[in-house]
């Protein structure tokens, strides 16, 4: 199955000049999206992963079923003000502005390996910011998943150190 051809684009979204890559017609079709979760999942199965910390919000959908594969803890990293118990922040830049994420201060423990979760790499800024805030608080990245990178962004280059994979690239 060819994931890629099922990815839709939406030009001028959110914003004049922005192709957004549209990964509802994968979520709704049943065997894409079990195709797509069972090979992000894969390289982590043989592995320690404590947590996985997903962002806001389509990470949400694939953090949350890996978690659950992987028998380990759920960290929702959020836009600020979103949580509801005391936060840290990390600010970070996008491709068409600049935000914040916030995760409990409690979310990771010392030594807990984390496995970063999202469903785009583009400059690479959400991730970054995604994995201070694993560091910040004692944590070790065990990697960082993406179901899209966009290689002309060069993203991955702001996350150099870290082992970072992308089940589809355009």
């Amino acid at each position: 199955m060819d994931l890629e051809k099922i990815i839709r684009d939406v030009p001028d979204f959110p914003q004049k000049g922005i192709v957004f890559k549209d990964i509802t017609p994968l979520l709704q079709d049943g065997a894409a999206f079990r195709l797509a979760l069972n090979r992000m999942l894969k390289k982590y199965l043989e592995e320690t992963v404590d947590k996985v910390l997903a962002v806001e919000a389509r990470g949400f959908i694939l953090g949350g079923v890996l978690a659950y594969k992987l028998g380990c803890g759920f960290v929702p990293a959020r836009k600020p003000g979103k949580l509801p118990y005391r936060t840290i922040k990390e600010e970070y830049t996008l491709e068409y502005g600049s935000n914040a994420l916030e995760v409990h201060e409690d979310a990771v423990k010392p030594g807990e390996r984390v496995l970063i979760v999202d469903d785009l790499l583009a400059t690479g800024g959400t991730a970054l910011a995604a994995a201070r805030l694993v560091e910040r608080l004692g944590g070790e990245v065990a990697g960082i998943e993406f179901l899209i990178e966009l290689d002309f962004l060069h993203g991955r280059d702001s996350l150099s150190g870290y082992r970072v994979n992308s089940l589809i690239r355009y």
